[in-house]
């Protein structure tokens, strides 16, 4: 049991003698909030001179003593990662059935759709639903949440761009194409599956380990599941022919790239000379 001090960042003092009774920066977090009930683990970021607490440190990792001083932010209200890619892929799964059974409630007549539109359909629910088994069944998230308010900003990106804008145009009555790429969006999703497996299972189940991956896909690209989700996407662009898609798939390669590059950044800057540096970021070869 130890006795700490918890400050604000700007110094005034929260709690002079905080009782710990437990190991970790968990339990720590813990014992403020029965002094602070508003401010449950999720929503508070700790300390020591600018070094972060995470949940699974000891406290005497950090020397943490009778009163060592620590201080507190709150991150506001938050909201956990699993659950925002929830919401956020589900936008597309309700909006995009809803123009493709209900086209009286959006246009001026109901026709039958053409071969393209029914595959269109088929691809965009299948690649959903395959987000929403990802998010629920394989992804391990390095960080517990983020703040609900940016849950507005990332669903806009799939409920408006890819829910209402595409399927406003690719469901409207008339609407043709000549292309047909199937097996490529096929092959993508398939291949973007693969490498989301891989990356799982570098991460054991509760840590934030990070290690280098290998095998399918990462020969060649720091973040093949941006590769092939890209790819995905224009097979769709192609399959459809519509502006909206077009938009969209712009609009998401654009912000995968910054992931990638990112992404690319922190590996080498964490594991050095032993990332292969030949690795582009998102496009073999190229980016």
């Amino acid at each position: 049991m130890v006795f700490v001090k918890v400050q604000s960042r700007s110094g005034s003092v929260l709690a002079e003698k905080l009782d710990v009774d437990g190991k970790t920066v968990l339990d720590l977090k813990k014992a403020f909030q029965k002094q602070f009930p508003k401010y449950y683990p999720d929503r508070q970021r700790l300390t020591i001179e600018k070094t972060v607490l995470y949940d699974k440190d000891t406290l005497e990792q950090h020397n943490i003593q009778d009163n060592t001083v620590i201080t507190f932010k709150d991150l506001g209200p938050q909201i956990s990662w699993r659950n925002v890619f929830i919401v956020e892929y589900i936008g597309p799964l309700f909006i995009h059935p809803l123009f493709y059974c209900c086209q009286k409630l959006f246009y001026k007549n109901a026709v039958e759709h053409t071969p393209v539109q029914k595959i269109c359909f088929l691809f965009i629910m299948i690649h959903f639903l395959k987000r929403e088994f990802e998010t629920i069944c394989i992804h391990r998230f390095s960080n517990n949440s983020m703040p609900v308010k940016n849950i507005f900003k990332n669903s806009f990106h799939y409920w408006i761009l890819s829910g209402v804008n595409m399927a406003y145009w690719i469901y409207r009555p008339g609407f043709t194409s000549g292309h047909l790429p199937a097996a490529t969006s096929t092959y993508s999703e398939v291949s973007n599956l693969l490498t989301h497996i891989i990356l799982r299972n570098l991460r054991p189940a509760g840590t934030r380990v990070r290690k280098i991956p290998y095998g399918y896909g990462f020969n060649h690209v720091t973040c093949p599941n941006y590769f092939f989700e890209t790819l995905a996407w224009v097979a769709i662009c192609l399959l459809t022919g519509s502006i909206s898609s077009y938009i969209f798939t712009i609009v998401a390669f654009a912000q995968m790239y910054q992931w990638a590059v990112k992404k690319r950044r922190n590996y080498i800057k964490e594991f050095g000379d032993s990332f292969p540096k030949q690795r582009t970021a998102i496009i073999p070869f190229l980016l």
